[in-house]
């Protein structure tokens, strides 16, 4: 701090053994070295005290953008939860779509009128259903808790599963 070395602690010694002399030097320099420790003490002190404020104002900053981010974070799960749910929610009421065409086209086809458009076989996409085709067709599993009703009863679920979807069993 301020750049004191071993020569000049001796000239301040020499001149302090001078001015005080032998007999008040051990006293002069205890005196003098409880007010360093005093104000050392009371430095700290105060360094201390402005430190936890300081600390304390950047801890309540943190804590609160942590709660803002903490709340984000929960609503972005929630919108992303919700969205994931709608997706599959979609995808099975268009499934139940494809299967309510399958099966009107496949109950037009087994009455004798011709098939809907764009009921197909899978063995040969161009052709027609027929009841030969169908009966090959392993029936698709919904496994949503509302199914539709239909207008006339299904004796078998058989359908054929949509171009481009998966059949699942």
């Amino acid at each position: 701090m301020f750049d004191v070395g071993f020569f000049e602690l001796v000239m301040i010694g020499v001149v302090s053994l001078v001015v005080l002399g032998p007999e008040k030097l051990p006293g002069a320099i205890r005196t003098a070295s409880l007010w360093i420790g005093r104000l050392r003490r009371s430095f700290n002190n105060i360094k201390q005290d402005i430190e936890r404020e300081i600390g304390a104002d950047d801890i309540r900053r943190q804590l609160r953008n942590e709660a803002i981010l903490d709340k984000f974070k929960n609503t972005r799960s929630q919108v992303t939860d919700t969205m994931n749910i709608v997706k599959k929610e979609t995808e099975a009421f268009r499934k139940n779509i494809e299967l309510e065409a399958q099966a009107a086209a496949f109950t037009s086809t087994k009455a004798g009128a011709p098939p809907a458009s764009g009921a197909t076989s899978p063995d040969t996409p161009n052709a027609p259903l027929t009841a030969a085709s169908t009966a090959e067709i392993a029936p698709v599993q919904n496994d949503l808790p509302f199914q539709p009703e239909t207008s006339a009863p299904v004796e078998s679920a058989t359908s054929t599963p949509a171009p481009g979807s998966t059949n699942e069993t």
